[in-house]
C-alpha cells in the first residue's frame, strides 16, 4: 500500500512536500501505519502488523510504507472544506452562452459529499447547458484561505429516497424547510483543491472525493487553534526552534490549522519574511482529546530538549514554504 500517491489525483502543478520526523530508539516519535482517508479501501494486513510491531519494539522502527504522508490527501481536505462551509460561488452557463457566477447557500449529502442547492431560477442560473462549478472557501485563522472548486453538472435529484435525504441535510444545516422543486445538486465530476490564493492545486477524481472522509477534528479545529495562539504561543515558538531546522531567528509563530495528522505554523523572521511549515503529530489522532494529548506530549519533549535534559533524537523538519507577501 503506497501512501505517497492517491489514485485518481493528478497534479495540476507540483505541490510542496515536507520532510517528516524520523524515529530512533531514544525518541517517542514513530511512523504510524496511517489509515487511508478514503472509504472502501482494503488495508494490507502484513504492513499493519509490521508497523505495530515496530511501534512496540526496542529496535528502531522500520519504515514499511516508504515516505509517510503527514498531510491529509486533497480529497480529504476538499471534503473538510465542504463540511465546514455553507456559502459558495456557483458558476453556470446562461442561455446566451455566457458564464454567470452567483453566491449561494449549500448543504451537503453526508453519504458522498454532494453539494445541495436551493435555487429560485429568476436570473437564468439554470439553463439547458448543465455544466457548472462550485467554488468553496475556508478561511483558516486569518492567515490562509483554503478552497476547492467542484466541477460537474447542475441536476435535479430524481430518486425519491435521495431527495428525502437531501431535504433532511438542508434542514439540519439551516434549520428551515425548502420546496422540493427548488432543490438541485451539483453532480461531482472532479475537484480542484488549493491550499491558498495564488498557489497551485491538485485535481481530485469524483470517486476519490466521494469516498473520502472529512477530517475528524474539523468541528473543533478553529477553536483549538484560537486557544493555542492565545495561551500557548511560547510552546509554538519552541516547536519551531526544536522540531524545525531553521537558519534564521523567529520573531513570531502562529498555528494556522490542525488536523488528524499534524498542524501548520506560520513563521515570521526578524527580517519580516514569512514561511509556512508542517509539523506532524507523533501518531494520528482521532479527536480533540487526542490532539491535546499529542500537543502536550510534544510540548514536554520540546521543553526537555531546549533545557538539554534530553538529546534531540529525531530529524528536524527541513523544508519550509516561503510566503510571497512580506509583512510590514
Amino acid at each position: 500500500m503506497q501512501l505517497q500517491t492517491q489514485p485518481g489525483v493528478s497534479s495540476h502543478s507540483p505541490m510542496f512536500s515536507l520532510v517528516s520526523l524520523r524515529p530512533t530508539t531514544q525518541s517517542q516519535f514513530f511512523f504510524p501505519n496511517q489509515r487511508h482517508p478514503l472509504r472502501h479501501r482494503s488495508l494490507n494486513c502484513s504492513i499493519s502488523a509490521k508497523a505495530a510491531a515496530a511501534a512496540v519494539s526496542s529496535e528502531p522502527a522500520t519504515v514499511v510504507l516508504g515516505s509517510p504522508q503527514h498531510k491529509p490527501f486533497p480529497a480529504e481536505v476538499s471534503r473538510t472544506i465542504v463540511e465546514l462551509s455553507s456559502v459558495a460561488t456557483l458558476s453556470t452557463v446562461t442561455q446566451q452562452g455566457c458564464p454567470l457566477g452567483v453566491s449561494v447557500r449549500f448543504a451537503v449529502d453526508d453519504e458522498d459529499g454532494t453539494p445541495v442547492l436551493c435555487l429560485a431560477d429568476s436570473h437564468g442560473i439554470v439553463s439547458r447547458d448543465r455544466r457548472s462549478s462550485l467554488n468553496i472557501r475556508l478561511e483558516q485563522s486569518g492567515m490562509r484561505t483554503s478552497q476547492c472548486t467542484i466541477q460537474g453538472s447542475l441536476e435535479k435529484p430524481e430518486d425519491a429516497g435521495r431527495l428525502k435525504r437531501l431535504l433532511s441535510s438542508w434542514r439540519k444545516r439551516f434549520g428551515e424547510e425548502v420546496m422540493e422543486d427548488l432543490v438541485y445538486i451539483v453532480e461531482v465530476e472532479r475537484v480542484l483543491q488549493m491550499e491558498d490564493f495564488m498557489e497551485d492545486g491538485m485535481w481530485v477524481s469524483s470517486s476519490d472525493y466521494k469516498n473520502a472522509l472529512p477530517d475528524p477534528l474539523r468541528n473543533s479545529a478553529e477553536e483549538f487553534v484560537k486557544e493555542i495562539n492565545a495561551k500557548n504561543m511560547e510552546d509554538v515558538n519552541r516547536f519551531c526552534n526544536v522540531y524545525v531546522d531553521l537558519d534564521f531567528q523567529v520573531s513570531e509563530a502562529k498555528m494556522i490549522w490542525i488536523d488528524r495528522l499534524g498542524f501548520d505554523v506560520r513563521l515570521t523572521s526578524t527580517e519580516k519574511d514569512s514561511f509556512d511549515v508542517r509539523i506532524p503529530f507523533p501518531r494520528e489522532v482521532t479527536d480533540e482529546k487526542g490532539a491535546k494529548s499529542s500537543f502536550n506530549g510534544m510540548s514536554q519533549l520540546a521543553w526537555e530538549v531546549e533545557k538539554n535534559y534530553q538529546a534531540p533524537a529525531f530529524e528536524k523538519v527541513k523544508q519550509l514554504k516561503q510566503i510571497s507577501l512580506r509583512r510590514l
